[in-house]
Formats: structure tokens, sequence, C-alpha cells
């Protein structure tokens, strides 16, 4: 038999849920806020890239993790960060999430080394983790009428993509006028005034003590994802044999299965396998994955491109993707409106297809691309993304209903989270797999194979203002900036080919798919007792 959706009869529910002093209209500015710099951050430090890699003698893998460390804990603890919300109070665990995420940034635009700042991104993605799943949670709380909620959701959506659209766009000029702390520092004023702002105007949430913790899953998720993408990351500079390497694919080979057994057997699972057996959300998260995965990996490194490369300033570099940014605000609710009157399905299926053709138009140009040249492709990234993930929203919520919907709408942000810091990984791979060889084919011509050999490693390690000084170092940063456009191209069709595959995928699975009326959601799928 099933639950109920409210426990308590429905004036208690009323009281409880939107108490005298709250204003509905102030919590949603909080959360609206808080998610547009959580998202921010994930795009925002592209264009500080290269800064960050002369000051402190990074090269591209490092420079990976300071973009990783963020992504990769955000994707990793958004799961376990709904049922911690669940179990200790969703405002309570609001709040904690963005003090956390303040004191990360503070952390990051303090440091001085590597390491700091790599530590500081991940204070912030545990704080960005906490507070996502809560301020939806939050937000269907204090707008218990469907209409009022679905345009408080709409516009908490809507600050979601605007963050991040604008992340390179502001990033950009921050870091050419006051430096790459900067992009962090920003952080710290607006999160505190927001923390105390919060704190007056969220209302409260009572903690469900019945949630059951699922701790087995929560750390082979966190062992089994991390394990990859470390290895992801670290393989094309340490070597794909390195005893790292291989231990980072063996714990995540063991730890990813093992997820699967734990929880197709828990009660209270944090990752309900039933989601993935209802075809239509199956379709939505690949979708979803794939489109984040090749997406950001090619957004990344084509920020770099322009620097390194191209010699344009960080400012210069992050207005090249305001004509994209101006797309997805504008495509976002479009797509709105389209799978209301159409379905999501429509819309999703264009995104997806126009993934592939925005990846090779980004790898037809070299060392010499213009502004201009771009025109075409930008608009088409930013179509991609609107048409993309505004479906995938819809559908899911759609799919799944009563008690578990909570957790199908962090399964959807988990995988484009995680979908984001993959492409990083894995269109990485491919770039410094192909940028070694082509730097060695280069070096060889002159020097003898050792000595070419070590300058390769030195290249990818340390970047090339920290490693390619001396005598002749205008030759090897030629040799450096062609092998970077190589494994560029090589990484951009790598990204396309995949795409293209989950276009001719999400097609043929559609196709063949029933899906169940609004009003029936999926058998697996409904609340049980």
């Amino acid at each position: 038999m099933s639950l109920p959706r409210t426990g308590p009869p429905a004036p208690a529910a009323s009281s409880l849920s939107r108490p005298r002093r709250c204003r509905p209209g102030a919590v949603l500015v909080v959360e609206s806020v808080a998610v547009f710099m959580v998202m921010l951050d994930n795009l925002a430090m592209n264009n500080a890239l290269p800064d960050i890699g002369r000051d402190l003698r990074v090269g591209v893998g490092g420079l990976e993790w300071v973009v990783a460390s963020y992504t990769l804990v955000l994707a990793a603890f958004l799961l376990p960060g709904s049922i911690v919300g669940e179990r200790l109070g969703r405002r309570r665990l609001f709040l904690a999430g963005l003090a956390a995420f303040v004191l990360g940034s503070a952390l990051g635009a303090t440091a001085d080394s590597w390491e700091t700042l790599v530590a500081g991104r991940v204070v912030q993605g545990t704080g960005g983790a906490a507070l996502l799943p809560s301020s939806a949670a939050l937000l269907r709380q204090v707008f218990p009428e469907d209409a009022s909620r679905a345009r408080a959701l709409g516009l908490r959506g809507a600050a979601s993509g605007l963050g991040l659209a604008l992340g390179p766009v502001i990033g950009g000029p921050l870091v050419e006028r006051f430096g790459w702390h900067s992009v962090l520092f920003i952080n710290v004023p607006i999160g505190l005034g927001l923390l105390m702002f919060g704190a007056l105007s969220l209302p409260y949430a009572p903690p469900c003590r019945g949630r059951s913790w699922d701790l087995p899953g929560q750390a082979l998720a966190v062992t089994g994802v991390g394990g990859l993408i470390f290895g992801l990351i670290q393989g094309p500079s340490e070597g794909w044999t390195d005893p790292a390497v291989l231990t980072g694919f063996t714990v995540a080979g063991l730890a990813l299965p093992a997820l699967t057994a734990v929880e197709t057997r828990a009660a209270e699972p944090m990752l309900d396998l039933s989601f993935f057996r209802d075809r239509p959300c199956a379709v939505a998260a690949l979708a979803g994955f794939s489109t984040s995965l090749a997406l950001f990996g090619a957004i990344f490194f084509l920020s770099l491109y322009l620097q390194y490369v191209l010699g344009w300033s960080p400012a210069g570099a992050g207005l090249v993707f305001l004509l994209a940014s101006a797309c997805i605000v504008v495509t976002g609710p479009l797509a709105g409106r389209m799978s209301a009157r159409w379905g999501a399905f429509r819309p999703l299926l264009a995104g997806v297809t126009l993934c592939p053709v925005a990846l090779a138009g980004l790898a037809l140009y070299g060392d010499h691309a213009r502004y201009a040249e771009y025109c075409w492709v930008l608009p088409v990234i930013g179509v991609c993304v609107g048409l993309t993930f505004v479906p995938v929203n819809v559908i899911v919520v759609e799919r799944v209903r009563g008690r578990r919907a909570g957790m199908a709408t962090a399964i959807a942000e988990t995988l484009r989270e995680l979908g984001g810091v993959t492409g990083v990984a894995a269109l990485g791979a491919v770039l410094n797999s192909r940028m070694r060889d082509s730097f060695l084919r280069q070096a060889e011509t002159v020097l003898p194979a050792d000595q070419a050999d070590a300058l390769a490693d030195r290249a990818l390690a340390r970047g090339p203002a920290a490693a390619l000084a001396g005598p002749g170092a205008g030759e090897v940063r030629r040799w450096f900036h062609a092998a970077f456009l190589d494994g560029l191209h090589a990484a951009l069709y790598v990204g396309a080919v995949g795409t293209a595959a989950v276009a001719v995928c999400t097609y043929m699975m559609l196709r063949t798919s029933t899906a169940a009326p609004a009003d029936e959601p999926g058998a697996l799928l409904r609340p049980t007792a």
C-alpha cells in the first residue's frame, strides 16, 4: 500500500511547511543566489587556469585537478547530501553547506600553493553538495501550491543555468583586472551576506529520523567515482601502468560493482536502481551525462587553448563564451515551454543531436583562429545545453513521484556534475596522450630520444611558462603549442563521435519506449510502504 504524500493532517502540514513569518520571496532569493554561486564556480575558474599554472608552477594535469577537485566532490556527495538533509534538517544543512562553501572560497583565495588551492576547492564542493539538494527541498516546503512551486523551481533552474553560462564571462575579467585569487574571493562577502540573510529568512525544516543513512552505499560511491577519475586524470602524465594509476582503476573496478550489489539489497537505498530500469529516465540520465561530459570538457580545454596558443587575455577568452551564455539563457525557458506543449523528448533529442555538431565545429580551427570564426559554433553550444538540461529535469519530475522524487532529482544533478568532471578527465586523457606523442615527434627531430622524452615529461607536468625557459625556449614553446592543438583536436573529435553515438541511442530508445501516463508513474518508481 502506498504511503500518503504528507504525514500530518493538512492544516498541520501547512503550518509546518510555511510558518507565519516565512516570506517565500525571500527564501527564493536566498536559494537562487546560492545555487547561482555554486554553479558559477563550475566554470568560472577555467579562464584563470593559465595564470594559476604560471604562479603555482603546475601543468595541464595539475590544472585539471583544480577543476576536478570541485566538481568531483560536488558530484560524489550530492546523493549523500540529500540523505543528510532529511536526517538533520534541510535548513540546518543548507546553512552549513553555505558556510562550508564560503570557507572553501576563502581558503582557495588565500592559497599560495597548488595543494592549498585544491584543498579549498574540495571544501567548496562539499558545501555545494550539502546546499543543492537542501535548496530544492526547502522550496517545495515554502511553495505548497503546484503552480507557485513550479514557478519557484523554474527560477531556481534559471539561476543554475545562468551560473553555468556566466562562469567564463565573469571569471575572465576578474582574472585580468584583479588576479586569479579574485575569482574565489568574490564568493566570500556575497556568501557571508547570504548566510546572515538566510539565517533570518529560511523556515524551520524538521528532521526525518526514520531515514536510513546507507553508509555503505555512500562510502562505495565516493570511493568508486574517486578512483575512476583519479586514474583518468593521472594516467596520461604518470603513465597508464603507474602503480598509483592502476590502484585507482582497481579501486573503481571493485567499488562500483559492489555499490550496485549493496544498493540492490538496501531497505532505504541512496541510489534506487529502479530509476535506471525506467527507459525514459535512463534516456534522460544518459543524455544529461554525455552532454556534460563533452561540452564541459571541451570548454575547459578551449579556455587553455585561447590563452596558451592564441595568446588571448583572460577577459577576452571569457567573452568568447558570451554568445553561448546568451543562447543558454534564451533557450532554457523556451525548452520548458516546448516540453509543456509537445513533450520533453523532442527538445531533448534536438539537444543531444546538436552536441556532436558543436564539438566538430570547435575542432575546425587552428593556431590563427579569430573570434568571428566561432560565431556559428557558440550559439550551437548554448542551444544544445538549453535543449538538453531542461528536458532532463522535466522528464525526471514527470516520471518519478512521491517520496522518491527528491532522490531522482539528486541522481539527475549528480550525473550532470559527474559528466562534467568525467569530461575533463576523459577528454584530458585523450589530449595529454596525443599531445605527448606530437611533442615527442617534433623534439626528436633535433634532440636525442632520451632528452626529448625528458623534455616532454617536463612540459606536460609543469606547463610551458615554468618548464620551457632558457636557450631554445622559443622553439620548444612552438612545439608545445602545436602539440597542444593536435591533442585538443583529437579530444574534440573523440567527443563528437561519442556524443553522436549517444544521439543515435537516444533516438532508438525513444522510438521503442512506451511512456506511462502522467497520472500513472512507472510501477518500479512508485513510493512503497
